[in-house]
């Protein structure tokens, strides 16, 4: 055991202490701003690293989701982060996301709204530009295959039907569910959202396979067609 490590934590200089807090007492034991410290390594001449942390944390409500909003540029305002320092702070709220959403994948029965939302709730989760995801489900509505068809805008993602179908083929589904989200936390479908879904629709019925859903995504919920009789 070095000398450091021998010393309370009490005395140890506020730079060392989430660190060694961490290999003393666990992952567990820290706070959500010693944890960022440890992530953003130093802090400022005025501030700690655990200090510009917590400043940072208090003006986001102490919610690591509204944290979790901001992008590199919106870090780089805050006094004491810069551009390395905000890119790790994103890259580890990213990496959580990610995890969160790999429950691995027995291919997931998806049968139903929820099961849909809860399998690519972590997809849509706070971006701030649309997607455009198509599940491809084979019998007993189990996932073959998630696609990305088409991303970028703020309120509408151009979709090829030709695509979709092809991919249908090559995939051998049985049935697809169709998603997207809302940037702007709207849960009422658009017009051009029920005349895509209208259209793949009535596309599918030649290849004989059957659009289950179509789900819209926010931050706080969702939308879905067949529970509300659009379907």
């Amino acid at each position: 055991m070095d000398k450091l490590s021998r010393v309370t934590i009490k005395r140890w200089a506020e730079a060392d202490r989430p660190r060694e807090k961490l290999l003393e007492q666990g992952r567990r034991a820290l706070t959500d701003a010693e944890l960022l410290a440890i992530l953003i390594g130093s802090g400022s001449r005025t501030e700690s690293a655990v200090d510009l942390c917590r400043r940072i944390l208090h003006e986001r409500g102490n919610d690591l989701n509204n944290l979790s909003r901001l992008s590199v540029s919106e870090l780089c305002r805050y006094k004491g982060i810069g551009e390395a320092k905000a890119i790790s702070i994103v890259a580890a709220l990213e990496l959580g996301r990610r995890r969160k959403g790999r429950k691995e994948e027995e291919r997931p029965m998806l049968n139903n709204s929820r099961r849909v939302y809860e399998y690519l709730e972590h997809v849509y989760k706070d971006l701030p530009y649309e997607e455009f995801w198509v599940l491809f489900l084979g019998g007993g509505c189990k996932l073959i295959a998630k696609q990305l068809i088409g991303k970028g805008g703020n309120d509408f993602t151009p979709v090829d039907i030709k695509q979709v179908l092809r991919l249908a083929l090559e995939y051998r589904a049985t049935s697809l569910v169709l998603t997207h989200n809302h940037p702007s936390g709207s849960l009422k479908p658009s017009t051009m959202d029920t005349q895509l879904t209208n259209k793949l629709t009535e596309a599918a019925k030649y290849f004989d396979y059957s659009i289950n859903d179509h789900v819209i995504f926010t931050n706080s919920g969702y939308y879905s067609f067949r529970d509300n009789g659009l379907l």
